[in-house]
């Protein structure tokens, strides 16, 4: 197998297996449950299949960036992004910290906003692949932000 396929499959075992375990072991629970929800609060049933598509779709725009330029400053945004998306979970789940949970996703937001921009000549596809969640997350600062709203301010 060429190398190139190795590094495809590594980063879709970073994305989507390193999303799985974040979301295993930072469940909703009783918390998230008695927090009072905005009317647009989608089902629970459904972040699990968006999330495994998105995770899916940024690791191969991760993949393609790290074979174009492994060093470069696209490819460090690109890791800043998924860290923090990584974060974001156990800092809204785990330890109920809502609006620092809200300052994370847009920072998110952010950096997604920005390796589309820096990639959008350079690459179309890798800059397609990452709209979707820049939207996903565009709105899922938008439920965060309510939840906060809602809730505790």
């Amino acid at each position: 197998m060429p190398a190139k396929y190795i590094s495809l499959i590594a980063f879709l075992i970073l994305c989507v297996g390193g999303g799985a375990l974040i979301g295993t072991q930072n469940l909703p629970g009783e918390w998230y449950d008695g927090l009072t929800k905005p009317f647009f609060n989608p089902p629970s049933w459904l972040f699990g299949p968006v999330w495994t598509v998105l995770y899916a779709m940024i690791a191969v725009a991760g993949w393609r960036t790290w074979i174009r330029n492994a060093n470069g400053t696209l490819m460090k945004v690109w890791f800043a992004q998924i860290a923090l998306n990584f974060t974001w979970s156990p800092v809204f789940f785990t330890y109920h910290w809502t609006l620092f949970a809200a300052l994370i996703i847009l920072a998110m937001i952010v950096l997604t906003a920005i390796f589309i921009g820096s990639v959008w000549n350079k690459d179309r596809v890798t800059g397609w692949l990452m709209i979707p969640y820049l939207c996903w997350i565009g709105f899922a600062s938008l439920l965060n932000i309510s939840l906060w709203w809602l809730n505790f301010a």
